[in-house]
């Protein structure tokens, strides 16, 4: 018996990528377009009848905003949705809105030439259905939600590093971890697969949630404590030394693991670079990015958390790195922090002894 294929609904207001978004989902044996609507309203009633496995929604559409949709559905009637989003500034920031509502993850509609670009993301499209197919939908955090408390800022020196990889779910993940940091934390450097003009908008969007300072990455500069760098989309941020000084590099290789920017690319370099003074994590994502570079570490000396299963949006890439032996810890999202300034005083206390 085959298993069943998963059902997508599709809601956009524009017939051209409804029928585009139809075409690569149906060319793929386990999953099929039930249904397609050009707005939220007529959405609603398609998914009673077809109770879709996804959605994918877009965020500009008549009747209805796709945001304001998609809050009341996450609070009645929570679900994996991919949002349908424009690689511009203004879809940039509505889609990170879009993440922090409960949204899995988005697809980014090409600028020029929508048909042969969304062709030719066919099958980075279909692994995205996939893996939120297999997600746990998050209900979003309140807008006037306190901040969480700060953590007890640990004694540290200027040599210790925590460096982060995600994926699928990673955008509130890291949020998550960063929020709570206190203000001269260590340096932090990350990776997050998503595509350039995105990674600058989030970049300023947990610069204004966070205590430390976040900023998108750039070449060259020294990696300081209190910051968090943050990979630009489509080049690879890697740890390297000038002098004393730890520095950031940005390339733009080819991709990794289909990726670039890389997870695995940057652990490889934390690994070579920075040692035992490093420790590694690796959060919620589909496929297996950061697996091998999260051992490579570990073998290096450094201290390596994966996320675990029941905290992930998708257990994907920490499976992976747990599977190989890379993870010397298996920690929740919600102790991941916590664990890291304990980390950080420990190897503090350790060094003045």
């Amino acid at each position: 018996m085959s298993a069943a294929k998963i059902k997508v609904l599709c809601v956009d207001d524009s017939a051209l990528i409804r029928d585009l978004l139809s075409e690569i989902i149906n060319d793929h044996d386990d999953m099929e377009v039930v249904a397609v609507a050009p707005d939220p309203l007529a959405a609603r009633d398609l998914i009673k009848q077809h109770n879709p496995d996804v959605l994918t929604l877009d965020v500009e559409m008549p009747r209805m905003d796709g945001l304001d949709f998609l809050e009341r559905l996450m609070r009645l009637r929570p679900m994996p949705v991919l949002m349908v989003s424009s690689l511009t500034q203004a879809g940039s920031e509505v889609t990170l809105r879009a993440l922090e509502l409960g949204a899995v993850d988005f697809l980014a509609k090409p600028a020029l030439g929508i048909r042969s670009g969304m062709l030719d993301y066919a099958e980075l499209i279909a692994d995205k259905i996939r893996a939120a197919a297999r997600s746990r939908p998050r209900q979003a955090r309140r807008s006037d939600a306190p901040a969480p408390q700060a953590l007890k800022a640990p004694l540290i020196t200027s040599e210790k590093l925590l460096i982060i990889g995600a994926s699928t779910g990673g955008t509130e993940a890291i949020r998550h971890v960063l929020e709570p940091l206190p203000a001269n934390s260590p340096a932090i450097l990350i990776t997050q697969h998503m595509p350039g003009g995105f990674t600058r908008s989030f970049a300023e969007r947990l610069d204004k949630l966070c205590r430390i300072t976040v900023k998108e990455a750039q070449d060259g500069e020294r990696v300081l404590p209190g910051h968090a760098y943050i990979a630009p989309g489509d080049q690879h941020l890697e740890l390297a030394r000038s002098g004393a000084n730890y520095v950031a590099r940005l390339n733009d290789g080819p991709p990794v693991n289909r990726h670039r920017p890389s997870v695995d690319v940057l652990f490889d370099s934390a690994a070579k670079h920075a040692g035992r003074n490093a420790i590694g994590v690796l959060l919620t994502g589909m496929g297996k990015d950061g697996a091998k570079g999260l051992v490579t570490m570990r073998e290096a000396g450094a201290v390596t958390l994966a996320q675990d299963e029941a905290s992930c949006v998708v257990f994907g890439m920490p499976r992976e790195a747990i599977a190989l032996g890379g993870a010397s810890e298996v920690v929740s999202l919600d102790d991941i922090a916590p664990r890291l300034m304990a980390l950080v005083a420990a190897s503090g206390r350790a060094q003045r002894v």
